[in-house]
């Protein structure tokens, strides 16, 4: 690894949260070796944790976060130890975008949630251009993940929904070429429809 402390801090939670909040990873093997920007969608504050945990330990993630999570120095100095980073949201954070770019240049994945916010219903929203654009000018490929279950898996009494189902699904990725080439906007709906047609197809299965 990479990152020692991302390595350790991956070994330890892994088996917690496993242990409560198992995780039906479908298709890594399209997890390839370069850097690729994850696009995922996003329900829950547990999508990021669960996500990355999820992965093997091997496949280095970084985060994108809103600063705002970084005012509490205990949670600022392990998010900043595990990777993650963050960004002003309302901003145009050019700082954030370099730390982006550099990030995948030098072979780490990024987790970005192209809706921009959480979704309240667990449907997947509109995207935000932001993570397409970055992939083509990073040139690194667009690897498509779908979450599942991480709306109901505490219910209205604050308690785990043991019969609670996760699911995170690997879609084929999107060539870095593919990215290079295609409008990043039409490519973004293409993606976004690819992910709401995964999404149907995991919960008719359950």
């Amino acid at each position: 690894m990479r990152n020692k402390f991302y390595a350790r801090a991956w070994s330890i939670l892994r088996p917690l949260v496993m242990f409560f909040l198992p995780v039906e990873l479908r298709g890594t093997e399209k997890l390839g070796d370069e850097a690729a920007i994850l696009c995922a969608n996003h329900s829950s504050a547990w999508d990021p944790i669960l996500l990355v945990l999820a992965m093997p330990q091997n496949f280095n993630v970084r985060i994108m976060a809103k600063k705002q999570l970084f005012s509490i120095p205990v949670v600022r100095w392990f998010l900043r130890n595990i990777g993650v980073f963050p960004v002003d949201r309302g901003n145009s954070d050019i700082n954030a975008v370099k730390t982006a770019i550099t990030s995948l240049r030098d072979g780490w994945n990024l987790l970005i949630f192209p809706e921009g916010t959480r979704s309240h219903d667990g449907e997947i929203h509109r995207f935000k251009a932001g993570a397409f654009t970055l992939a083509r000018e990073a040139g690194v490929e667009i690897l498509p993940v779908v979450l599942d279950g991480t709306t109901t898996m505490i219910g209205r009494n604050g308690m785990f929904n043991w019969r609670n189902k996760l699911t995170v699904s690997i879609l084929p990725p999107v060539s870095a070429e593919r990215v290079a080439a295609a409008d990043p906007k039409e490519l973004m709906e293409q993606v976004r429809a690819s992910m709401c047609v995964r999404l149907a197809e995991i919960r008719k299965q359950k």
